[in-house]
């Protein structure tokens, strides 16, 4: 952690930077590199086949003001990783500056990766920024999602005020084929309480499929969604993009489709075991 001062009061900030890099060798994916630094902790759970699997944890249990944390995995051509969280991130008021998360995905050739976090949770007055970096190979493959929930109202709260800033950019075979900028506030819960934005609705989610199975998913996809979001396809170079957004009126509502929705588009590997409803 750092120590930074606001009017001669010390606080203390967390900073992590943690990097995972995997390769195939003898026709498994295996660990190549693991560097860790500060809150940002990787483990990785026994398995018998691939993918890869590895768990992000932020030892500081939550994020405020000030905070950074960077998240860097590169898969090897061939290789598969399927990464996930510990839990939910919770994102506390800010009394200064922001917090920040920085991720970069790198998947070689033929590769796969599956980028599942837990849901990000937000708190009132809370200060957010995220940037999300993906470079695929020819060839490779990426499932993507990221949730956020604003407030918790089994808690009795809710995220009325305060500032949330997500930043894709996925690039396959150098090219880039997706790229968005959501952001929200200060008023949130004002915002979100429109009916041409969530109409009331305090938790959602985007899911990105990069892969040739992408269009012969999208009806299934459809139909898990329901009236709670949509889905669409492209087809990008010589694979396919598949987007679905959702929302809900609770995080637990959300998960009750993220679930189906992460069993049909990560394949085999299915639901990361840390998830549950």
């Amino acid at each position: 952690m750092d120590t930074v001062e606001h009017g001669g009061i010390s606080t203390q900030r967390v900073a992590g930077v943690a990097r995972l890099s995997c390769a195939l060798s003898e026709g498994r994916t295996r660990l190549r590199r693991l560097y860790q630094d500060g809150a940002a902790k990787i483990r990785m759970p026994s398995v018998s086949a691939d993918p890869l699997e590895a768990v992000l944890i932020n030892t500081a249990g939550g994020m405020t003001g000030g905070d950074r944390i960077a998240w860097d995995v590169d898969v090897g051509a061939a290789a598969s990783a399927s990464i996930t969280t510990q839990a939910c991130e919770k994102i506390y008021r800010a009394a200064s500056d922001r917090a920040e998360v920085r991720v970069n995905l790198s998947v070689g050739e033929n590769g796969r990766i599956a980028w599942l976090p837990q849901e990000t949770i937000v708190f009132d007055r809370a200060a957010f920024a995220r940037t999300l970096d993906v470079e695929l190979a020819v060839g490779a493959e990426a499932l993507v999602l990221e949730a956020a929930v604003f407030g918790r109202l089994a808690m009795g709260e809710r995220a009325t005020q305060g500032n949330f800033h997500d930043r894709w950019r996925v690039r396959h075979d150098g090219s880039l084929i997706h790229a968005e900028d959501f952001r929200i506030g200060p008023d949130i819960a004002a915002t979100l309480d429109r009916p041409a934005i969530a109409g009331g609705a305090i938790a959602m989610a985007t899911l990105l499929l990069v892969s040739p199975r992408a269009e012969a998913l999208l009806d299934p996809v459809l139909a898990i969604v329901g009236d709670h979001g949509s889905a669409s396809v492209w087809s990008v170079k010589k694979s396919g993009k598949l987007l679905a957004r959702l929302y809900a009126g609770d995080g637990y509502q959300l998960r009750q489709r993220l679930v189906p929705l992460v069993e049909l588009l990560n394949g085999r590997a299915g639901l990361p075991k840390l998830w549950s409803l």
